[in-house]
């Protein structure tokens, strides 16, 4: 299953600036968020900013349009199947837990660098 390919802009936080503008530091810049779930999912799209492993959650962005906002969601903590990881999304996300989530661009790249240097590329192909 395809990546969502869902991207927003996220400015940062007024306070943020206030800061950099304090310390005389340089401007923050906006970040660009690419969509972590599934193609066709439902609801908002959702990206992890960091992880908070004492309290086993993490930061997520989610969007819908061009209005982002900041959510502190815990883990979905599902096992793969072959028992080895847990989901990397939050808990009741939309869309297929993240092993069956494929990025196509990272697909074209593998299959580009297999092509250009066979020796490097794991057996079975890519």
């Amino acid at each position: 299953m395809d990546q969502c390919t869902a991207v927003t802009l996220l400015p940062p936080p007024e306070f943020v600036l206030r800061l950099a503008a304090a310390d005389g530091g340089s401007r923050p810049e906006a970040g660009h968020l690419l969509c972590e779930l599934a193609a066709g999912h439902d609801g908002d799209h959702a990206v992890a900013l960091w992880d908070d492993d004492a309290n086993r959650t993490a930061v997520w962005a989610r969007w819908r349009g061009e209005r982002a906002i900041l959510a502190e969601l815990g883990w979905c903590g599902a096992a793969d199947p072959g028992g080895e990881d847990a989901c990397g999304l939050f808990r009741d996300h939309p869309s297929a837990h993240d092993w069956c989530i494929v990025d196509p661009t990272l697909v074209a790249v593998d299959a580009l660098l297999a092509q250009e240097h066979p020796h490097l590329a794991p057996r079975g192909g890519v």
